[in-house]
């Protein structure tokens, strides 16, 4: 006979008394992507399981949350005889995250109700990518962007990151709240090292500014002592033009002139012309005064030949043959067409080539008075960068006990009561390095011959390196964590650390892929127990093989593969009351009276663990 589920356990998706006004993820689907034909999963606040039979498609649901997010994407990932996979997930926002989102939305000027934000991306088996937020499409690096600020993936295997060192120190950081002195720091260095770089590219420099200032310094000169002026080619061209066809025009104007003045070939001039008819016009006027306008054209025109007769005497007379004044416009036309070959192709344009060569020359001629420059501004920076680096360096020793603690108090309860958990910070030395100032010294370190010095290896994270010692068991010293932790103590350090630092951790969606790998049932209720007091302040996801995890959960999701038209097909099931007791059952090893008598008693002790607010 089944057991009777009693009225205490009924499952709420989210218990009376813990509605947590949180961002979350609301909604996931999936189509098209590698088992998956169609797939839409709601989620609550809270803590949210996934279980299932190995194979049946979990880590692959958290696999398309990732690619929504940003992650790596390939055609591979398509469902076989589809053209495209699609992910799209609905995230209801609230608080300083809404403010964020904003102002990452900004730049592509995206309308965001303040709500509601959506996020979708296609894959096509070519690999392309469309990605789209609220509608809109905008570049992949958007959605890694927005990832940033709203989910944190823990996957099977990232308790491996305790492995690798340089981590450390950024989990030191986020616990002492250190990040925006860190982004201080990081920004100072790299002034420091703008600074470094241009005061080094002029000492590599030297020889070759100094020829180049003596080239700009003829070049100048060249074009200075030509004392251009604009246009002035066009002018020296027309003057050419007239001084090497003297004679001609000469000849030519005089001819005009005479026509209009003397008479050519004994033939009457134009005025004497102009004269007799200007005199018959006023005879006949006399007969019939309607050609008292003609008469009076005649006299305009009389006036006007005149002179032109007078301009044409005095341009023939400015027009002088003058061999050597030749010569001279041919050679300062061959000046500026040299210019123009090496500057320009007009004057404007040589003389604009001069500013700038000029410009240059300035600078170059400044160049020991920037060196100093720099050197001073290297100076201030190093001993601003020391201040810097002392009070983060300060702050790390400081925490580090602290942290070192409350990691061991967490793993207590996970079979590691024996842990001991060191952070160790250490500086090196360098004589490139800065002097590092603390509130109540210098720090000093020594040298191997015992000779203190105060100058430290520093880079954008500061002058410290961080690792994590533990020891396991009593007696033994602390040793690399790297060197002797197993996967499942890893797994279990890194959700200590998770937990610890939960409240100082602003993303509201925390991912937990197979976080029990390596863990037994025997403990696996305390990791419920830590997952669900995480979902306080955020919303959690967690695939999980272990019931003594899954029965804390506030909202049970199980995920099968079925067998359609000889195909694998991955979907999801919403568990209700009696469901959820069969799948703890089956997770317990089979799905009979007794192992369901099992999963409810672990029903009943997590409620009861929860209390009233759970």
């Amino acid at each position: 006979m089944n057991p009777v589920i009693p009225p205490a356990i009924l499952r709420a998706s989210v218990p009376p008394g813990r509605v947590l006004n949180i961002a979350m993820l609301r909604l996931l689907s999936v189509t098209n992507f590698a088992t998956i034909e169609q797939l839409e999963m709601e989620l609550d606040p809270g803590f949210n399981v996934l279980t299932g039979e190995t194979g049946a498609g979990k880590s692959i649901i958290v696999d398309a949350l990732s690619l929504l997010l940003g992650g790596r994407a390939d055609g591979g990932m398509v469902r076989s005889g589809a053209r495209r996979s699609r992910v799209e997930g609905v995230f209801l926002l609230n608080g300083d995250l809404v403010q964020k989102i904003t102002r990452a939305l900004d730049e592509y000027e995206i309308d965001f109700g303040e709500e509601e934000l959506i996020l979708a991306r296609e894959v096509n088996l070519d690999g392309r990518n469309t990605c789209r937020v609220n509608g809109q499409i905008v570049p992949l690096r958007m959605l890694s962007v927005l990832a940033e600020h709203l989910v944190d993936i823990h996957g099977q295997n990232q308790h491996l990151s305790l492995f690798r060192v340089p981590e450390h120190m950024d989990i030191l950081d986020q616990y002492a709240g250190l990040w925006q002195l860190r982004t201080q720091v990081a920004q100072t260095v790299h002034h420091l090292t703008e600074v470094r770089r241009e005061l080094d590219q002029l000492r590599r420099e030297e020889q070759e500014l100094a020829q180049r200032a003596d080239f700009l310094r003829y070049q100048v000169g060249e074009i200075g002592s030509a004392n251009l002026r604009p246009a002035e080619d066009e002018d020296l061209a027309l003057e050419r033009d007239r001084a090497a066809n003297a004679e001609r025009i000469i000849e030519l104007s005089d001819r005009a002139y005479r026509a209009l003045y003397d008479g050519l070939d004994r033939e009457g001039s134009v005025m004497d012309l102009l004269g007799r008819v200007f005199q018959d016009l006023a005879h006949l006027e006399q007969f019939d005064p309607s050609l008292s306008q003609a008469r009076e054209s005649a006299d305009v025109l009389t006036h006007q030949v005149d002179e032109l007769a007078r301009t044409l005497r005095s341009y023939r007379d400015s027009i002088e043959y003058n061999p050597e004044r030749l010569q001279e416009l041919e050679g300062r036309l061959d000046l500026i067409r040299s210019l123009k070959r090496k500057y320009g192709g007009t004057i404007e344009e040589i003389l604009a080539f001069a500013e700038r060569a000029a410009d240059d020359l300035e600078r170059l001629s400044h160049r020991e008075e920037r060196t100093e420059e720099l050197k001073s501004q290297e100076m201030e920076l190093r001993e601003q960068i020391g201040r810097l680096v002392g009070r983060l360096s300060e702050a790390r020793r400081h925490s580090a006990k602290l942290l070192a603690d409350a990691i061991a108090e967490e793993v207590a309860g996970m079979a590691m009561e024996h842990a001991q958990v060191h952070v160790d910070i250490r500086q090196s030395y360098s004589e490139d390095g800065v002097p590092v100032e603390t509130r109540d010294s210098v720090l000093h370190a020594s040298l191997s011959n015992g000779e203190s010095i105060q100058c430290f290896a520093f880079n954008g994270t500061g002058i410290d390196s961080v690792e994590f010692m533990v020891s396991l068991n009593p007696g033994e010293p602390a040793r690399p964590l790297a060197r002797i932790a197993s996967g499942g103590e890893a797994s279990r350090l890194m959700l200590a650390i998770k937990t610890i630092l939960s409240t100082a951790d602003r993303i509201p969606v925390l991912v937990f892929d197979e976080v029990d790998a390596g863990i037994g049932g025997r403990i696996g209720s305390v990791l419920g127990q830590k997952l669900w007091g995480l979902s306080r302040s955020h919303q959690v996801l967690c695939v999980t093989h272990l019931p003594q995890i899954a029965c804390y959960a506030d909202h049970h999701v199980r995920v099968v593969k079925l067998a359609s038209h000889d195909r694998a097909m991955t979907s999801v099931e919403i568990l209700d009351d009696e469901t959820r007791v069969m799948e703890l059952s089956q997770m317990l090893g089979s799905d009979s009276g007794a192992t369901r008598s099992n999963a409810l008693e672990m029903l009943e002790q997590a409620v009861t663990w929860k209390g009233p607010s759970g």
